[in-house]
């Protein structure tokens, strides 16, 4: 029978990997070690995308500078142009949540492509003695400068998809806007009647929150383009090249087609998590106002004949298991509980951001860990909205009409013309004898029915007499 194993050796002592695997005994011994989220850092193919352009990027220029030669520079930058492909990403196994700073997640990626390198030069796994993970792909390099420009990277790769997924929802909501640009409603303060406005400009509203917030996305972005390549250990450059830093860094803006830059201070980008409370923020602003609008949404459909009912969200599956009939907000509803997670996950990447000491902050895994998640979750979720919700929204016309004409909302309309307080005691009649603002106000001889025709004219009611449409165009 063939050997299903291979014996590797590291500080600790002998460790049995199996005969197949392109990862090594550092894996092995930090799958043993983090078993904590039930995943693995090749469920991020960002991370490991990321991982394979800094080594790529390290590679050449070792290369360039004479540390590497030439055909175990090419292997490794063979290997990891695979891995940017997709291939191997069964292989990173380690939990992305770990001890160690990220250590485990710079050896599986180290033994994963040494071992790649191996086979393209005709080598069997595991013969470190020609390509070594450390001595020659983690060659000039520490976790402590590889690990968080891998991690924003990955970041920003993230960061477009959810910017892009922001923009097709703000454009739903501005289609929704103008298919209701003439509907006309009451506005609400405190869930009380305030004054008219149209349905088209209560979505108006979400698509331009949204853009603001894509704009943030990018602010955000600005500050992850730093590199700490060179900066090895503590951000002093010890073992590093003088010229490295810079070559490495114009190699990895080329691989990675990001024009990431080398760190105006590497000690001080070792140990400071800024950017990442940055960008934990501005993905806490994101799901905070997602929530609020979905709890529009629900507010606004709710009944259908028991709520407020002046929209319908498209009934996208069966509601309950007893009441037949019954449909659901789900889609605003599972927007809902994506925003919960993302503003715990700020949370904890404030809490792992405050805890680092001195010269390195431990806790970047689990930042890491919590801000991809956020990303890829906001981004499912605003992909679930754009098109499982926000397209189908139909206004029930008829009843919203209804409700601004019954309003006492229409009293502030009228207020400058008949004074607050006539028009107080007009809003307490209309209240205790159910007849309209408008009724009263004629009956009573306040104004005249052609004044009231132009006051209560749906384009005075809503402002758009007095100023231009602000409607955003993402």
């Amino acid at each position: 029978m063939a050997r299903t194993t291979r014996i590797e050796h590291d500080l600790v002592g002998d460790k049995e990997v199996p005969a197949d695997a392109y990862y090594g005994v550092h894996t092995v011994r930090a799958v043993e070690n983090f078993t904590i989220t039930g995943s693995t850092i090749g469920q991020f193919p960002d991370l490991i995308a990321a991982l394979a352009s800094v080594k790529q990027a390290a590679a050449r220029a070792n290369r360039d500078l004479g540390l590497l030669p030439a055909d175990i520079a090419g292997a490794v930058i063979g290997a990891c142009e695979e891995i940017r492909a997709g291939r191997l990403a069964d292989q990173f196994v380690v939990d992305p949540v770990q001890g160690g700073a990220g250590t485990s997640t710079n050896m599986n990626a180290n033994e994963v492509i040494a071992n790649r390198a191996l086979e393209i030069l005709g080598h069997p796994r595991g013969h470190y003695d020609v390509i070594h993970p450390l001595d020659h792909v983690n060659l000039g390099q520490s976790t402590n400068d590889v690990y968080p420009t891998a991690v924003r990277l990955a970041l920003l790769a993230s960061l477009r998809r959810l910017g892009d997924a922001l923009g097709a929802l703000a454009t739903a909501f501005v289609e929704k806007a103008a298919e209701f640009g003439e509907v006309l409603k009451m506005g609400r303060t405190q869930l009380q009647d305030a004054v008219p406005m149209t349905l088209g400009q209560e979505f108006t509203t979400y698509a331009v929150m949204i853009e603001e917030d894509r704009q943030r996305l990018g602010e955000a972005a600005a500050l992850l383009l730093e590199s700490h390549l060179g900066g090895t250990a503590i951000g002093t450059g010890i073992n590093g090249h003088p010229r490295y830093a810079k070559l490495a860094c114009a190699y990895l803006a080329e691989i990675s087609g990001e024009p990431v830059r080398p760190s105006g201070d590497f000690i001080e980008a070792t140990q400071d998590c800024g950017a990442f409370v940055q960008l934990s923020g501005v993905l806490k602003r994101v799901a905070v106002k997602l929530s609020k609008t979905c709890n529009d949404l629900r507010l606004l459909s709710s009944g259908p004949t028991t709520g407020l009912g002046e929209i319908n969200l498209p009934p996208v599956q069966a509601g309950s298991s007893i009441m037949p009939g019954k449909v659901n907000p789900v889609i605003p509803e599972v927007v809902n509980q994506v925003a919960f997670e993302v503003i715990g996950n700020d949370l904890t990447v404030t809490m792992a951001a405050e805890s680092g000491q001195l010269q390195l902050n431990a806790f970047e895994p689990v930042i890491a860990y919590s801000l991809l998640r956020s990303l890829a979750h906001l981004r499912a979720a605003c992909d679930a909205l754009a098109t499982r919700c926000v397209p189908g929204i139909t206004a029930n016309r008829e009843h919203l009409h209804d409700s601004v004409h019954r309003s006492v909302g229409l009293v502030t309309a009228l207020a400058p013309h008949i004074g607050y307080a006539a028009g107080t005691a007009l809003a307490r009649r209309a209240l205790a004898t159910g007849r309209t603002v408008r009724d009263l106000a004629t009956e009573a001889g306040l104004l005249s029915a052609d004044r009231l025709d132009t006051l209560l004219r749906p384009e005075n009611l809503t402002g758009r007499a007095a100023r231009p449409s602000t409607a955003a165009t993402p």
